[in-house]
């Protein structure tokens, strides 16, 4: 890959994690984590293997099920107290779904069974990034 190009999706990665981290607005967060997430996939990809193909698609695909169930849980909890803001999540079904989307998210237990097998797919530094870096924003 274009040393470029790397920079750039790494110059991405940072800029959604610290949108994420310093959002007081659900909508502000959701868009740091959606960033974060489209800037990992060229990275998984850049192997031309179908494993690594395999591992971007299924990372694609639990993330953006996670992203979909925060943004969900976030409408749901401004609907019924008005307001965006992060601080402000006191209905019960919104802390239970952001609850289970972050779980997904950062792969723990019990929707942990990505993982693996997105680590399988790609090369070591990847994995690192996967496994430190992307855990933060969450």
């Amino acid at each position: 890959m274009n040393p470029y190009i790397m920079s750039i999706l790494m110059c991405n990665l940072a800029l959604g994690t610290i949108i994420t981290a310093a959002s007081y607005h659900w909508f502000l967060a959701w868009v740091g984590l959606e960033l974060n997430t489209l800037a990992i996939i060229p990275i998984l990809a850049k192997h031309h293997h179908p494993r690594a193909t395999e591992a971007a698609t299924k990372y694609f695909i639990i993330q953006a099920t996670a992203s979909s169930i925060i943004l969900f849980s976030s409408i749901i909890n401004a609907w019924y107290t008005g307001t965006w803001d992060i601080t402000q999540l006191t209905t019960q079904p919104a802390p239970t779904m952001l609850l289970i989307a972050l779980a997904m998210k950062l792969g723990l237990a019990p929707m942990h069974f990505w993982l693996p097998e997105v680590m399988q797919g790609t090369d070591t530094t990847t994995a690192f990034i996967i496994a430190t870096w992307q855990k933060l924003p969450p």
